[in-house]
């Protein structure tokens, strides 16, 4: 088991003046994610709707309102570091707010009509869709978040991405697992 990282958790408090620490969790990424620290955690909403089966209830993604000491975030920046299990976002925004907003982009519809589930929160996902958005796209896609962050292909840093004040996005790495940036 990998300890949570306390320098990671404190850039992630550090840069939230204007919010809260929040993150969308898959957890299909890890089943220790949907185990007690998730199922117990006082503020965590799934963003499907409706009663879920058991087992697709482990493996939905999950928006959860995080704190420095919590044992989620622990294990967030922990043993579920570097395992693609989800992105952390800032916002002032309520929970309820936040979820209404992400709930908008789990289903896209391609050129042909068709649909599928477009799946953001994987930092794998996130770090290569943004740059390809137009700024508007960008601009509704952010909404009322400040900031995403998610980990590296490799795991190995934290990036940040924001919308810069001409509409554009901003991607910078803001901490490097055993050291600064």
């Amino acid at each position: 088991m990998t300890t949570a990282d306390p320098t990671l958790i404190d850039h992630l408090w550090s840069s939230t003046a204007r919010g809260e620490v929040y993150a969308v969790v898959d957890a299909a990424r890890s089943p220790a994610i949907h185990g007690q620290h998730l199922r117990d955690h006082p503020e965590q909403r799934c963003l499907y709707d409706g009663a879920l089966s058991p087992a697709l209830a482990r493996a939905a993604p999950y928006l959860v309102r995080l704190w420095p000491s919590s044992s989620l975030t622990s294990q967030l920046t922990g043993e579920a570091w570097g395992q693609s299990w989800g992105v952390f976002l800032t916002s002032s925004s309520t929970i309820d707010q936040l979820r209404r907003h992400l709930r908008r982009f789990l289903t896209v519809r391609r050129e042909r009509g068709r649909t599928f589930h477009f799946r953001y929160y994987d930092p794998r996902v996130l770090t290569r869709y943004l740059p390809t958005c137009t700024d508007e796209e960008l601009c509704t896609f952010f909404g009322p978040i400040q900031a995403f962050c998610a980990e590296s292909t490799n795991g190995q840093s934290l990036v940040e991405l924001r919308l810069r004040d001409d509409g554009g996005l901003g991607q910078r790495q803001v901490f490097r697992k055993g050291g600064r940036p």
